[in-house]
């Protein structure tokens, strides 16, 4: 089969990408179609795109529109709508902000769309800017919402299939497109095998953009009011507010290699996570793979791969305080006890592996091709 690979864009690096660095790899001789490409931004990640044959949109090519893709949003029907795909036997959109779903397949032709999530701006879910909080942006946004809503809606009845990313996406695809959907969890980096660690387990860590709605605000209170020691990994243009709010015992790592994540990994007690509405959450995830707990807020599809008491805790409510009941909890555990949830938090990563997401994506291709 002649196969196309439609992913929204290429700029930066997040869950999206790394579910479509799987697609290409169990795919590697398919055609991949983004809007616009961004080598320079990508990091380390660049590389192993250069192998990849990919085709941009005429979006690529104007001026400033990576940098201004948010109010130019408008034009996302456009710039799907404009390529042409009657060459392919299947194209696989992966597809979530910018919503590459919306592409025309010849009636022959299948489209099975992998939905990360549908745009967290057109429904009302947070965002990384609170961008309603300013009242031209605000008015404008929601005009043009209103439109993109509408296709967004329509052009989710072309996809033949739907592969949502977990339950929490599959009931948004079923609430606003009307859709069914299967689920298949993204795949997530495991090590094969966990090195011994004899380094003393003595701080909490979390790993996430620093973008309002993670909410790292609340971990960096709940660290502040018991000082915890807590080390916070990762980039975005919320560095500077989070680190005026951090306290003695909380670290802004930043952006680090892998080799240097892997020794932060080994000292950690816990993993902390406070992202609302999460379709899936891939960081706790890893985190579980190197065989650490993870307490998060009981949101989204936390709901789905946390089971509390089991391989780690969820709080119910979004505040440093019912965070902090939690890590009491595990404070107060047994040395047993303990060593039993990191050993489920392990047992439990193995199920989102990249050989079970391979399988169950080859599967369903299966049915496609006879």
């Amino acid at each position: 089969m002649k196969i196309a690979i439609v992913h929204d864009q290429l700029q930066e690096f997040g869950g999206a990408e790394r579910v479509l660095v799987s697609l290409m790899d169990i795919f590697p001789h398919a055609d991949l179609y983004t809007a616009y490409y961004n080598p320079s931004t990508l990091g380390h990640h660049a590389e192993q795109t250069k192998k990849w044959n990919i085709h941009t949109t005429w979006a690529d090519r104007i001026p400033g529109f990576k940098r201004l893709a948010s109010p130019l949003r408008f034009l996302t029907p456009f710039i799907w709508e404009s390529i042409n795909f009657s060459d392919y036997d299947l194209v696989i959109s992966s597809s979530g902000t910018m919503m590459c779903k919306g592409i025309i397949t010849r009636p022959e032709t299948p489209h099975i769309c992998y939905l990360h999530h549908p745009p967290r701006y057109l429904y009302y879910y947070e965002t990384a800017l609170e961008w309603q909080k300013h009242i031209l942006i605000k008015i404008y946004g929601n005009l043009i919402n209103q439109h993109l809503r509408e296709w967004d809606f329509l052009s989710s009845q072309r996809v033949d299939h739907f592969i949502a990313n977990s339950e929490e996406t599959k009931r948004r695809i079923q609430k606003y497109y009307r859709c069914d959907a299967d689920v298949i969890y993204p795949p997530v980096m495991i090590p094969k095998d966990l090195p011994r660690n004899t380094k003393k387990k003595n701080y909490y860590l979390t790993i996430s953009r620093l973008a309002r709605a993670k909410h790292l605000d609340i971990l960096i209170e709940a660290a502040n009011k018991k000082k915890l020691p807590l080390k916070i990994v990762g980039q975005g243009r919320d560095y500077a507010y989070l680190k005026s709010l951090a306290g003695d015992t909380v670290e802004l790592v930043g952006g680090i290699p892998d080799n240097e994540l892997e020794e932060l990994y080994a000292g950690a007690k816990a993993f902390l996570f406070a992202s609302r509405d999460e379709e899936f959450g891939i960081a706790p995830i890893e985190a579980m793979g190197r065989g650490i707990p993870v307490i998060a807020y009981a949101s989204g599809g936390l709901k789905e791969t946390i089971q509390p008491g089991h391989n780690g805790y969820l709080f119910s409510t979004l505040s440093a305080d019912s965070l902090l009941e939690q890590v009491e909890i595990l404070e107060k555990t047994s040395v047993p006890e303990y060593e039993k949830l990191c050993q489920n938090a392990r047992q439990e990563s193995l199920k989102y592996s990249f050989e079970v997401f391979k399988k169950k994506v080859t599967d369903l291709i299966s049915t496609f091709e006879n």
